[in-house]
């Protein structure tokens, strides 16, 4: 009985993490893609934060940061990847590419359609999506490669106060 179980845990997939934000400045505007890429160890092997030379918005600037990061795994690691989580906080990205699209936004169909290419190079995709205050590492990436400061994290249960124009 215990070598089936050693044997069981052998087969568990390596799963890597990726967690992407794209931000545009303004939006539209310049676009900054940020993600970390985590390997099954739990450890970061990998950080992208590149500006484009064109603009869009911030759902395209999401999902070129996604495609970005897969691309990235696909070419660069050289262990077979057959799974994969990411995790963003774009609501958009996870009903556009999850398992039950949304309607698709026509004018991003040709991005939506290259992303789902390169998911479809990874035998299992899992997104996931979290608030904005837990993909932190992601969007200070983005912000970065737009010559932006990373936001201030807030306390939970603390408003920011804002400063009324005289």
């Amino acid at each position: 009985a215990p070598n089936t179980f050693v044997q069981a845990a052998v087969n568990i997939p390596a799963i890597w993490t990726l967690w992407c934000d794209g931000s545009a400045v303004p939006n539209p505007g310049r676009m900054g893609l940020g993600a970390v890429l985590v390997g099954p160890d739990g450890v970061a092997q990998h950080h992208i934060s590149e500006a484009t030379t064109f603009t869009g918005c911030n759902n395209e600037a999401e999902l070129r940061a996604l495609l970005v990061a897969l691309q990235w795994l696909a070419q660069q690691v050289t262990t077979q990847v057959t799974a994969v989580r990411v995790v963003t906080d774009s609501s958009m990205l996870v009903a556009q590419l999850g398992t039950h699209p949304a309607v698709p936004i026509a004018r991003l169909a040709p991005l939506l359609a290259e992303t789902r290419h390169s998911m479809q190079r990874f035998a299992h995709i899992d997104l996931q999506w979290v608030p904005r205050h837990r993909n932190g590492a992601a969007d200070t990436l983005a912000r970065v490669a737009l010559g932006l400061a990373p936001k201030t994290a807030v306390p939970q249960g603390q408003k920011v106060k804002k400063r009324r124009r005289r």
